[in-house]
Parts: structure tokens; C-alpha cells; sequence
């Protein structure tokens, strides 16, 4: 079979690269395009022989993306316009513009790319961006299939829903297929949900059981979510993503973090099958940038969090050090995002940069799992 020729835009670590290799299809990146220095001095670590393009999309010509001669594009176009914790400017956010340089650009390609695959943050199905996505999509003759899915639909214990669209130029008689997108996630924790175009992605809250003792600023809904991901044996174990060795004192949370936020921490203990979205705020944000692990399990997080508020600064500081609780390291973070281990950081990478390009990156398993769906 002819390697496929595949451009990377909005490369950031190679995630797509990964993806790529991790399908098992026959392919060739001829060019990988990104503004982030950080993100691609770790890209030209890892693929020394893969051309990096380090320019504005918008700079690029139409000429230029015709002789690389591709069939495929992937795509993570950023993120920050479609948050729902973000302004959600959509596409009046200067960040939206590259993108819908690539949508203007592409009807006018010599020659249309076989198979796109895009991915974003939920939020990103209802945009405008969207709209003119699907509108460019049809207009050029591609049969396309919108899902949200989390790396927990392919047993891996890391919620990270998202946004994505696989797409095939309708030439070939092809049509994509739900039952093919669900059958190559096949476990049940947040099972993909095939969007219709008008589908509404808002999920019913869980019903709560009683008697859940809060011990921690989280709702019942909360803690009942996170009893039943425990419980669910199709999820593999966090202790399976540790590193074996590590030294716990770089990674473990200063006391001023502990004593400010102790109540808002996701804590997790490595016989977990479940942890948070590890974001780009992660080691330097606490609320909602990804879960901490429980580094001493021998002590019971009811013993430190039953009236920890009435307790003086003190005791309070000595009952949370108990826990040894730490960041997760950029390696283990990397574990969780389906990063293989021949994955590296050149020397020079800051841990605060490392965390920084891994939250803004995508999980490598579940891509490769739509491009096996994609192409097969």
C-alpha cells in the first residue's frame, strides 16, 4: 500500500504524529506546522526528520500547501475561543483566524486531501466555527462524523472529553459510520456520543445516593461520579501510569497550596481508575487543572478531612502533610495522554513548560483510534 502523505497543523508535541504511528497506517508527515517554540523544539526532539514548519498558517500560500501534495490533514486548531470557561469569542477571536484560513484555502487545493481528522474542546460543537467547518465540508464533497469522546471509553482512567471530526472525500462511495466509531470505544464510562447535527450535548446529572459522607467541597453528584469511575473494572488502575522510582519532594504541594486549597483538590490513590483533565495551569493552578496523587495511602482521608475546618492553621497543615500529596510528574501525565514511552523531553524543558504543552495537547489512543476507524 502508498504511505499516505499527511500535513500536521497546529503540531504542538506531536500528539497527531503519535497518533499516527500508534494506528498502525502506512504514512508519511511531510510537514508539521507550529508557532510554539517550546512545543516544537520537543516535536524536532522526537522527530528529527520530520519537516517543522515554524510560521503563521496565514503565512503559508496556497502554491506552498499545494506542492506538499497531501492526503490527509490532522488538525487541533486552538482551543481558547471554544471554552466554556473562556470569553467564547468564537470566530471573532484573533486565535479562530488561522482556522478559517485553512477552511477558505481548502476548496481551492488542486487537489482536496482524501481524510481530515480534527479535534477540540467541547464547546467546539456548537461554535460558528463549526458551522462553516461542516458548511466548507459539504460544499467540497466529504462524508463526515462529529463525536464527543473521553480516553475512559478506551479504558484509560483520565476524563478529557473532546470534540472530534473524522472526514472522507465522498468520491469513494463512502459513508462514515456511527456503529464503527462505537464499536472502537468499546467501554462504557462516558461512551461516545455520535453527534447528530443538532444534537444537544448537555448529559442528565446522576441520580445521588444518600449517605455519601462530604468531606470536601464537592457535591453529591460529585462524589458519586467519582465512587462509580472506582468502581468500574473496565477502567484500568492509576498505579498502572505511575513511574516506578521517583523522587516525591520536587512534586509534592507546598504548604501554602495545602492550607489555601485543600478542600478543592481531586485527590487520587494509585488503586483509583479515575482522575481529572489535566489542563496547561497544571503544577502551577490547583483548581481544576488535573488530579493530585496520594503519595502516603496509609492514611485515611476521612482521618484528615473530618473537621479539618474547625481545626487551628497548625493542626490543620499537620493533617493534610500526612497525605504526602503530590503532582503527578509531566512522565506520568504523558502516560495518561497515551504518550509511549520513546516519547522524551529534550533536557532544557522546564517542568512548568512540560505540563504547559501537555495539557494544551490531545490523547494520542483515541485519535489512533478514529484514524484506524477513518481509513478502514
Amino acid at each position: 500500500m502508498e504511505s499516505l502523505r499527511v500535513l500536521e497543523l497546529y503540531s504542538g508535541i506531536g500528539g497527531m504524529h503519535y497518533a499516527l504511528k500508534e494506528s498502525g497506517i502506512h504514512a508519511e508527515v511531510v510537514a508539521a506546522i507550529d508557532i510554539n517554540t517550546t512545543a516544537n523544539e520537543i516535536y524536532t526532539h522526537n522527530y528529527p526528520d520530520t519537516p517543522l514548519w515554524n510560521k503563521t498558517i496565514e503565512g503559508i500560500t496556497l502554491e506552498d500547501f499545494n506542492k506538499l501534495s497531501f492526503d490527509m490533514i490532522l488538525m487541533s486548531p486552538p482551543c481558547q475561543p471554544f471554552t466554556r470557561i473562556g470569553l467564547q469569542g468564537d470566530i471573532n477571536d484573533p486565535r479562530t483566524k488561522s482556522f478559517l484560513y485553512i477552511l477558505d484555502l481548502l476548496p481551492r487545493l488542486c487537489r482536496l486531501p482524501r481524510y481530515i481528522l480534527l479535534e477540540n474542546v467541547k464547546g467546539f460543537e456548537t461554535s460558528a466555527a463549526r458551522d462553516r467547518l461542516v458548511k466548507t465540508l459539504t460544499e467540497c464533497g466529504y462524508t463526515f462524523q462529529e463525536v464527543m469522546v473521553s480516553p475512559t471509553s478506551v479504558g484509560i482512567p483520565n476524563s478529557r472529553l473532546r470534540y472530534f471530526l473524522i472526514a472522507k472525500i465522498s468520491a469513494e462511495n463512502f459513508s462514515i459510520q456511527s456503529s464503527k466509531i462505537l464499536d472502537a470505544f468499546p467501554h462504557p464510562a462516558e461512551q461516545p456520543k455520535v453527534l447528530s447535527p443538532s444534537a444537544d450535548t448537555c448529559q442528565p446529572e446522576e441520580e445521588v445516593q444518600e449517605g455519601h459522607v462530604l468531606y470536601k467541597l464537592e457535591t453529591k453528584t460529585d462524589a458519586q461520579r467519582k465512587m462509580s469511575q472506582n468502581n468500574d473494572l473496565s477502567l484500568r488502575l492509576i498505579q498502572d501510569f505511575l513511574e516506578p522510582q521517583i523522587d516525591m519532594e520536587p512534586y509534592l504541594l507546598p504548604p501554602k497550596t495545602l492550607l489555601r486549597y485543600a478542600l478543592l483538590l481531586d485527590i487520587v490513590r494509585p488503586t483509583c481508575r479515575r482522575s481529572v483533565c489535566f489542563t496547561k495551569g497544571y503544577g502551577r493552578y490547583v483548581e481544576g487543572t488535573g488530579s493530585v496523587m496520594q503519595g502516603c495511602v496509609e492514611t485515611e482521608m476521612e482521618s484528615v478531612f473530618t473537621g479539618l475546618d474547625q481545626c487551628a492553621e497548625d493542626e490543620k497543615l499537620q493533617r493534610l502533610l500526612k497525605l504526602k500529596l503530590r503532582y503527578f510528574t509531566p512522565r506520568e501525565v504523558a502516560n495518561l495522554m497515551g504518550f509511549p514511552q520513546t516519547f522524551t523531553f529534550p533536557k532544557k524543558t522546564t517542568t512548568k513548560q512540560q505540563y504547559r504543552v501537555l495539557g494544551n495537547s490531545l490523547n494520542v489512543v483515541v485519535v489512533a483510534r478514529l484514524l484506524q476507524v477513518l481509513l478502514s
